[in-house]
């Protein structure tokens, strides 16, 4: 591998509400280096809920929790986070409010970013949501990357324009299908990156204790940053 390797996972956990300890083992056992996770604790005592997942994974909090609705970026000691912020999408009248969090970070001297967020359920709801968590991205200078929960699949219009320009780190990856966990039929949940990653491997991870953990199943991702 070239470059500074960099694994990275993306979760939806269920608001935390299924197999606590399979969820634990689960993302202890990939030791990823970054975890964009999405349906984060964003409620009452959310700090100290986010900071006892974190330390459960063996990692710390970059950012999120409630400032982005439940969408939280925790990273491995070995990555060092140089600054953070979260983004809000306009409430619409009987819906969740949800957004986006961001970390600038660096690893052995490579930067780059990362942001995550969880779009809504809602088919009028997705693209506005997109296009203002892609016009963020698009102000980030350096490597980037984008991952999170879309509700809908590679065809639609939200998933095109948040991966426009960007690498899909499926590749051609048939079989990327994440859920329900314990039936996968859709793709909800994607990871991007920009071109200057380098994309090693990318895995679904399918098994018993992931379909235990949670009710999608995760995505990880072994990539190559470009080193200064």
């Amino acid at each position: 591998m070239s470059g500074v390797p960099l694994r990275v996972l993306s979760y939806n956990v269920h608001g935390l509400r299924d197999d606590r300890a399979a969820l634990t083992g689960l993302v202890r056992d990939l030791a990823p280096d970054v975890v964009v996770v999405q349906e984060a604790p964003r409620r009452f005592r959310w700090r100290q809920k986010c900071a006892s997942l974190a330390s459960d994974f063996g990692m710390v909090v970059a950012a999120g929790g409630l400032p982005s609705l439940g969408n939280l970026l925790l990273v491995s000691l070995r990555v060092r986070v140089h600054e953070q912020w979260c983004l809000r999408y306009p409430l619409t009248p009987g819906r969740h409010l949800r957004g986006a969090a961001f970390a600038r970070c660096s690893v052995r001297g490579a930067r780059f970013t990362v942001s995550g967020s969880h779009l809504a359920t809602d088919a009028r709801e997705r693209p506005d949501q997109a296009a203002r968590w892609k016009e963020a991205l698009a102000a980030v200078d350096g490597p980037l990357i984008a991952a999170g929960d879309l509700n809908e699949g590679p065809g639609g219009g939200a998933w095109r324009t948040v991966a426009d320009g960007l690498t899909d780190a499926a590749g051609a990856a048939a079989a990327a299908l994440t859920f329900p966990a314990t039936l996968p039929r859709l793709r909800l949940d994607g990871l991007f990156v920009s071109p200057d990653i380098t994309v090693e491997r990318y895995e679904v991870v399918e098994t018993d204790q992931a379909r235990r953990a949670s009710d999608h199943l995760p995505v990880l991702a072994e990539l190559s940053l470009p080193s200064e």
